[in-house]
């Protein structure tokens, strides 16, 4: 039997490859996952009541773009939160979880060609993997462009030769950064607009970190497509409950953009989308509504990261998350140093190798490991101190 080739040189996804790195060790001490950014704080307790008293639509099929109470909801959080006005009905539309849409908007969205060549999409390096299959799903080039401290850790898209640009169809973009913790002000979006107006490329705006930040709310791309006038096809913005409400389980995504890009996106995700079930759809609709709780989840999140400024004070090469909830922490070696504080603590990281493109020291993850904070206050403060007294 024949399989096909396309994914064949993919390497391992990255949470096998930290089993494969660690599992065959003894933990140093009591096992803290750090590892993975699933949130850990307790969601509204009414969520739960919400779903119960909607149960009976687990009887019907879910409406496939969002129901017009959930859509309503998420275009009056995104008019609230970035000052844009969006037709619930053209303009937004709900995802099973972000992922989703990341990649099928580039099935739906990325050209077979572009100025008659094979079309190029940009990726910040580290980065989000989905990002980088579905590039290789539409058989476009993917072009890792370094997200490094001499660059802010984001990527600088316009120093990037012409030729790369008159073939890009689509640019990648984390802000806040997953997982450096960066975020693009507004300068940077400005940028990054005119030059996709310019060469006529598409903005993915990965902005699912973008409620969890110290003291002022990350510009969204969004906000400043519309201070610029830019062609409203130009940004396609996703966003979720996972990180904002806590409700990674939920698989409450949105995703904004022009018309003509919701009508792609809508005719693929016709006949293969996976649309939330309507109990879910209900009670998102409420989470969407609700900021009472993300307040106080952001004030959560703070405090860990006044944590993470006195255990790490002093650290050369140590850098304050600006917003989202992972530490980027130097070390000489990731994986090395994966492997020895698991083996002498039990606090079970991620090598930023695995979150990157290129080998040895070349991969700009390489001298790094992904720390989540995501455990309860007392458990990160411990494990931080654990794993500076092993690693530094």
């Amino acid at each position: 039997m024949k399989f096909p080739e396309r994914f064949a040189h993919l390497p391992p996804y990255a949470f096998p490859r930290l089993r494969a790195l660690l599992d065959h060790h003894a933990p140093g001490g009591d096992v803290v996952q750090l590892t993975i950014g699933e949130p850990k704080h307790e969601f509204p307790a009414w969520v739960t009541d919400v779903i119960v008293e909607n149960a009976s639509a687990f009887n019907n099929y879910p409406q496939n773009e969002g129901t017009d109470e959930l859509r309503g909801a998420m275009a009056d959080w995104a008019a609230q939160r970035y000052g844009v006005t969006l037709d619930p009905a053209t303009r937004l539309m709900a995802l099973n979880g972000t992922r989703e849409g990341l990649y099928n908007a580039a099935m739906a969205l990325c050209p077979e060609e572009k100025n008659g060549q094979r079309p190029v999409v940009l990726i910040p390096n580290p980065f989000y993997q989905v990002y980088m299959i579905a590039a290789i799903s539409v058989a476009a080039e993917p072009v890792f462009v370094p997200a490094t401290e001499e660059t802010g850790h984001l990527p600088d898209y316009a120093s990037l030769p012409e030729d790369v640009l008159n073939r890009t169809a689509v640019a990648y973009i984390c802000s806040p950064a997953n997982p450096q913790g960066a975020v693009a002000s507004r300068a940077y979006w400005q940028q990054l607009i005119a030059l996709a107006e310019k060469y006529d490329f598409k903005i993915f705006a990965d902005e699912c970190y973008s409620e969890i930040y110290r003291d002022e709310a990350p510009v969204g791309a969004l906000t400043v497509a519309d201070e610029m006038g830019a062609d409203p096809e130009r940004v396609v913005l996703f966003n979720s409950l996972s990180k904002r409400s806590n409700l990674p389980g939920l698989r409450s995504g949105l995703l904004a953009g022009g018309p003509e890009t919701l009508v792609q996106v809508k005719k693929l995700r016709a006949y293969s989308g996976a649309p939330m079930p309507g109990p879910l759809q209900a009670a998102a609709a409420k989470v969407w509504a609700d900021e009472t709780h993300v307040v106080e989840n952001r004030a959560l999140y703070q405090e860990k990261y006044r944590i993470a400024d006195e255990v790490f004070a002093g650290l050369n090469g140590y850098m304050s998350p600006e917003a989202g909830f992972f530490l980027w922490l130097p070390v000489e070696d990731g994986e090395a140093a994966t492997l020895k504080l698991w083996q002498e603590t039990g606090v079970r990281v991620l090598p930023g190798a695995f979150l990157a493109q290129g080998e040895g020291a070349a991969n700009p993850g390489h001298g790094y490991i992904r720390v989540a904070l995501v455990a309860p206050e007392e458990q990160t403060r411990t494990a931080l101190q654990s794993l500076r007294d092993c690693l530094y």
